[in-house]
């Protein structure tokens, strides 16, 4: 079983100022901003689009091949990685520019100065799949997740003529990109991923209505919260998954990755569509209980229980023969 996640790498690095940003700020000075604030914390969270769905993938007995590029300051976080079965063999190493990174200060008063650098995501353009693919084998999926826009164009199109099925996970470029670049990434998809309002996004932007865009994916999966998820296909009824009732939700960070990771972790099982949106759904609930995204450990024993209270027995025993956890 092989599975290809491309998408964004990245590592966060969150600050706490006691005070508030305002009390700083000399509003008929802005022009002539100096300001420098002494911070109280600062945690530094792995992350990125795809390093989340494969951390995912890791915890539930699979091995992802991760597809990105990143900076020489990568060693650390891939050493984590290799320690969740994620393989790192293909990952792009810049030479000249750092791993993305989001820097971010919150006030007491929630209000938040942020930074995002790029970096090296933009060298994920240069990735070719086919010399990964020679190394592991063809691939059972290739999810394309949010990257640098180039990189996602020339993935998608490659899968496309070399005929990789591929997911289409546009994710948060759909706010930045027109319709000449949403169009080109979702055409032809096995599924299309995303949520209530990212779905009126593809198809305001694109100038697709919901019916052409079925006709062009397999299967649309969209998200929608609290509420669940539902799975369109063309000509078919929608399937409504619940979601699992939450313990306490802490932070939402990387809960559609998780979400698609056990979505992903259940088809390379040869489980059908409900049962995988039931997998995702019992993974992105572990995420939103955590403050971090890949800060969750499952238990085989807890994960199946959690599971047979919210969906029964029979998803217990679909899932119970595949699972493999690095907890009992």
């Amino acid at each position: 079983m092989s599975i290809l996640v491309a998408g964004s790498i990245a590592t966060d690095h969150l600050m706490s100022f006691p005070g508030k940003f305002a009390d700083s700020l000399v509003v008929d000075q802005l022009d002539k901003l100096s300001v420098s604030f002494l911070v109280e914390d600062l945690e530094v969270r792995r992350g990125g689009c795809a390093a989340n769905i494969c951390f995912g993938l890791g915890n539930l007995g699979l091995r992802p091949i991760l597809v990105g590029a990143v900076g020489e300051d990568f060693a650390e976080y891939r050493a984590w990685l290799e320690r969740h079965n994620v393989d790192c063999e293909s990952v792009h190493v810049s030479e000249t520019r750092h791993t993305a990174r989001f820097v971010c200060t919150n006030d007491s008063a929630h209000a938040q100065i942020a930074s995002f650098y790029a970096g090296a995501m933009s060298e994920s353009r240069e990735i070719e799949l086919k010399p990964i693919v020679d190394r592991v084998g063809a691939p059972d999926y290739v999810i394309i997740g949010p990257d640098d826009p180039q990189g996602m164009l020339r993935h998608t199109e490659e899968c496309r003529q070399r005929g990789y099925p591929f997911l289409a996970d546009p994710s948060q470029q759909l706010a930045f990109g027109d319709g000449d670049l949403i169009r080109p990434l979702i055409d032809g998809a096995e599924i299309l991923f995303s949520n209530e309002y990212e779905a009126s996004l593809i198809t305001q932007k694109t100038g697709w209505s919901r019916e052409e865009v079925l006709s062009r994916v397999g299967s649309w999966v969209v998200t929608l919260g609290p509420e669940g998820v539902r799975i369109d296909r063309a000509g078919e009824e929608s399937i409504v998954v619940a979601a699992v009732p939450e313990i306490e939700k802490v932070e939402p960070t990387g809960v559609g990755d998780a979400f698609r990771a056990g979505f992903l972790a259940a088809l390379s099982w040869g489980l059908g569509h409900e049962r995988a949106a039931q997998l995702g759904c019992l993974l992105a609930v572990y995420v939103v209980e955590q403050v971090g995204t890949q800060e969750y450990e499952i238990s085989r024993a807890a994960f199946l229980e959690r599971c047979g209270a919210t969906y029964g027995d029979e998803a217990v025993a679909d899932f119970e023969p595949h699972l493999q956890t690095i907890r009992q």
